[in-house]
């Protein structure tokens, strides 16, 4: 009898990952869980469960509710999101939408786990802080109905100076955005 750890599994996945000849294989060719993607593509060396970032951030990277490239946006738990979930934002289009790059969101060839870049995440919250937020889901090829509860952003910014910034995979921009983020960005300019 073979016994799976799926914490293991998922900290091998994210160790060949991290590990793997950057001309081998694309961080946009990642399947697995939203955590260790959100880790590689951001830079920021935090574990755990997607809801505990936010947390686990305090006195270790600047936290905020503004949305800015590089950072990662931690979902909170809910009943769709038992685990939450975090996306790292690849492009600030309005004060109200971004792009997002993450992993494990929508099906892609009937799986779950692929990564997706520049993904349309709107801001639905009632102040405008960010707290509550609807995303682009490709099964419905449109903007989702759910809206998420959002704790804020975490960036790449260290608190003290003895630890060093999170440095952005440079895959988060430049390849094949979404039709509806080219349209937004678009209509603003």
């Amino acid at each position: 009898m073979r016994v799976v750890y799926p914490r293991l599994s998922i900290a091998l996945a994210a160790l060949a990952l991290a590990t793997a000849p950057a001309q081998a294989t694309s961080l946009l060719d990642y399947v697995g869980e939203c955590v260790p993607f959100a880790r590689a593509a951001s830079g920021i060396q935090i574990y755990g469960d997607a809801w505990t970032w936010w947390d686990q951030a305090e006195g270790h990277y600047r936290r905020g509710y503004e949305p800015r490239v590089g950072a990662v946006i931690v979902f909170a738990r809910s009943a769709r999101l038992p685990l939450g979930h975090v996306a790292v934002i690849s492009r600030v289009v309005t004060s109200r939408v971004v792009m997002v790059t993450h992993a494990n969101w929508s099906r892609i060839d009937g799986e779950r786990g692929h990564a997706e870049q520049d993904v349309t995440l709107t801001d639905m919250s009632a102040d405008g802080d960010w707290s509550a937020v609807r995303v682009w889901y490709r099964d419905m090829d449109g903007l989702g109905s759910t809206t998420y509860p959002v704790y804020g952003f975490i960036y790449g910014t260290p608190v003290t100076r003895t630890q060093a910034r999170a440095k952005i995979a440079p895959e988060l921009t430049g390849r094949d955005p979404d039709y509806v983020g080219a349209l937004i960005d678009a209509y603003v300019r």
